[in-house]
């Protein structure tokens, strides 16, 4: 069976319900007589797109799509996980949507350094749209050597993603080729620790059946105590853009087959931290330097509309996340329990 993912970058949904799905896209398959029989017919409807949302409001349509798409035996807590003792084995930090130079990504960016004056980290997560508004790599000193300086000085290594604006000049090759962003790849794995992070490109021109088949066979192969996954699109959201159930429909399988414990992402301008989903925990955390309005649905832990990065400290047997604000402190906590094997 063969993916593609394709749609207008642009499309509003409070401009155009009738045209945007929850995932502002459409799902082709080219398959076979005998994978189309194997279908069923919640995924013909998804592959087709969702349809009859014109006329509602947006934030009511979200509401339906979060309320109709999750039963409640997925949702779990890890209320049961004891307080961590002693120092976590990897701390590091996430934000995206943060590339525009402007006063907000200062401040958080501000915060980042005052933060890591008290809790040292030296690792930081970019997850896309790392260069407003086309990706132009001429732009990197304004929105990512200037306000990351301080940063950088001290040796932070930053790892991006490609999002959808890094794509629009050269299809984001640039990016690829810069050594700040440690981008060698359209998508590529790490590890650091006790942690494998495998890096997605969740942009509608991936080359998604290669990308799939080899994220099953990294995460088959992993013997990391922790899988972390981050790309730059929502899977599970409150915000603009809710529910993507073609990418859901495309990775969640993998996350739940290969214990995936933490799926981090922007595209959303706010921060969004998810109950565990099927063993996995969903982290919006795009508001690095602009933001948007953000409502809660049944799965949601935390959701605020503030400009912020997220902090995650790993132990053996959890993962703390915690959203931080310009004032440098703690807005949200919250713990991650580790897949069982």
């Amino acid at each position: 069976m063969r993916y593609s993912l394709s749609d207008s970058e642009t499309c509003n949904v409070a401009e155009s319900p009738n045209r945007c799905s929850s995932t502002n896209l459409s799902l082709f398959f080219s398959a076979t007589a005998g994978d189309m029989m194997s279908l069923n017919r919640r995924q013909l409807l998804t592959g087709f797109g969702l349809t009859g949302v014109l006329g509602l409001s947006v934030l009511a349509w979200q509401r339906r799509l979060a309320g109709a798409a999750i039963a409640p035996q997925m949702i779990s807590s890890a209320a049961n996980l004891q307080s961590p003792q002693g120092e976590p084995l990897l701390r590091f930090a996430a934000v995206a949507d943060a590339g525009m130079g402007n006063a907000g990504q200062y401040a958080v960016a501000n915060a980042m350094t005052a933060y890591r004056q008290q809790q040292p980290f030296s690792l930081v997560i970019l997850a896309g749209d790392n260069i407003y508004t086309n990706g132009e790599i001429e732009k990197i000193a304004a929105v990512f050597e200037r306000p990351y300086a301080t940063l950088l000085a001290q040796n932070v290594s930053f790892r991006a993603c490609l999002g959808n604006h890094d794509i629009r000049t050269a299809n984001g090759t640039a990016q690829l080729a810069y050594p700040g962003f440690n981008l060698p790849a359209r998508y590529h794995s790490f590890q650091q620790g006790p942690v494998q992070f495998f890096v997605l490109d969740t942009n509608n021109n991936a080359d998604w059946t290669t990308q799939l088949q080899w994220l099953d066979r990294e995460l088959a192969a992993s013997t990391a105590s922790w899988k972390i996954v981050f790309g730059h699109h929502q899977i599970y959201s409150s915000g603009r853009y809710g529910i993507d159930r073609q990418r859901r429909q495309l990775l969640v399988p993998h996350f739940r087959q290969h214990g995936v414990a933490l799926y981090i992402n922007g595209h959303e301008h706010h921060y969004e931290r998810s109950q565990s989903l099927d063993g996995t925990t969903y982290l919006i955390c795009g508001g690095g330097a602009n933001l948007r309005p953000v409502g809660r649905s049944p799965w949601t832990a935390y959701a605020t509309s503030q400009l912020s990065f997220a902090i995650f400290e790993v132990y053996a047997d959890q993962i703390v996340v915690s959203g931080i604000g310009t004032d440098a402190r703690p807005f949200d906590h919250g713990a991650i329990a580790r897949p069982v094997a």
